[in-house]
């Protein structure tokens, strides 16, 4: 509550005196245009916020208020429209945003595109192709699921969970923390032991642990049916629609944890499969996790895309339009002390100035002397 109220008075001290827009301008933001991302769009955030990663969520009625406020401070646009002006360098002399959604959730279909069809407000969906059209969960959403029926089950959740790993010959994925019991609170709750295991090793490796998880604990997938990604027909109606259709991978796998090969594997066929089904080029890609390093920009670029985003404010100098940042938003993004929608915050949000205080964790590594690619425009 004190941290809700001390940023509720920050939001509104920088509002009022316009410095959230100084801010923003200093951050560049005068100069980049906003794309915001999400992610799950439900009905009643609070009852899905019980048995689901409550960020993932926005609830219809949030994500109109949200759409609404932008809407009014800002010309929104296509990624079609947003990817060739910065591509030719086209100066933005006024405020532009652009919407995306990932995952390829169906709920996107079911409450998402009416609403959006309704405001005539044009939108992106990131889709993972191995999962469209089957009732298979994306990994992170079954690993977080039979982590929380472990931890209920088990007597010690992170003891029991260093026991399975050891069993693998898995160490946990934490970065000078080679001894287990060391690192063993940061695997305290279900959520962040996901967010470990999921950011932390390669898919393959990721497998073993969801299998080891199952022989203890299954999950049946197909009775999470809000979790079920989209089908082909539905994908194709929001193509039809005018929503552009953009590469997540085939598997959502984190491409930084990958081998050079898998990472072609899981955007070059994504790509094409998106190719085929749809009739169109594919154009835009999004990291999955957001996470992208020096490897993964340069196979992104080797798959064919012109255009890649990401969750951060770093840039690739050698590839600035494959290291597009994004803002991701969710139900309490732009609340304030009292749980209501704020303007102010809504406005240090799309402003930037919230990334003052943040820490970017990720490891991007590039060669000092990169230059920018053809085409490009300045890193960041």
């Amino acid at each position: 509550m004190l941290r809700r109220l001390a940023k509720t008075g920050l939001a509104c001290a920088l509002h009022w005196t316009g410095a959230d827009k100084l801010i923003g301008a200093l951050n560049g933001s005068r100069h980049m245009p906003l794309v915001l991302g999400y992610h799950r769009v439900v009905e009643d955030y609070t009852a899905c916020a019980r048995q689901y990663m409550p960020a993932m969520l926005i609830s219809r009625r949030m994500l109109e208020r949200q759409l609404d406020w932008i809407g009014r401070h800002f010309r929104l646009v296509s990624l079609d429209e947003l990817g060739p002006r910065l591509e030719c360098g086209a100066p933005f002399h006024e405020p532009v945003a652009a919407i995306t959604f990932d995952d390829g959730y169906r709920d996107v279909y079911d409450h998402a595109l009416p609403l959006l069809k309704r405001k005539g407000i044009p939108a992106a969906a990131f889709v993972v192709t191995d999962l469209i059209g089957t009732s298979r969960l994306q990994s992170y959403d079954k690993l977080y699921l039979l982590l929380a029926r472990a931890f209920s089950a088990w007597r010690a959740g992170p003891r029991e969970l260093a026991r399975l790993l050891h069993g693998l010959g898995i160490r946990l994925p934490v970065r000078g923390m080679n001894d287990v019991k060391q690192a063993r609170h940061l695997v305290a709750d279900p959520y962040t032991a996901m967010r470990v295991l999921f950011t932390g090793l390669p898919q393959i490796e990721l497998d073993r642990v969801i299998e080891a998880l199952e022989a203890e604990v299954g999950i049946d997938e197909g009775s999470f049916k809000d979790l079920h990604a989209l089908t082909w027909e539905m994908v194709s109606e929001m193509h039809r629609a005018g929503m552009t259709i953009g590469s997540h991978t085939r598997t959502h796998a984190l491409l930084h944890n990958e081998s050079r090969d898998r990472v072609l594997d899981e955007t070059g066929n994504s790509r094409q499969a998106l190719a085929r089904r749809l009739g169109t080029r594919i154009q835009h890609f999004a990291y999955p996790d957001g996470r992208f390093d020096t490897a993964a920009v340069s196979v992104v670029a080797d798959a064919g895309y012109r255009f890649a985003y990401t969750t951060c404010l770093h840039r690739d100098p050698r590839y600035p339009l494959l290291t597009i940042p994004r803002r991701l938003l969710w139900e309490n993004s732009c609340l304030n002390a009292l749980g209501r929608f704020s303007s102010p915050i809504m406005s240090c949000q799309a402003h930037g100035v919230f990334d003052v205080f943040a820490r970017c964790r990720q490891d991007h590594w590039w060669p000092v002397s990169a230059s920018v690619a053809p085409g490009g425009g300045p890193g960041g």
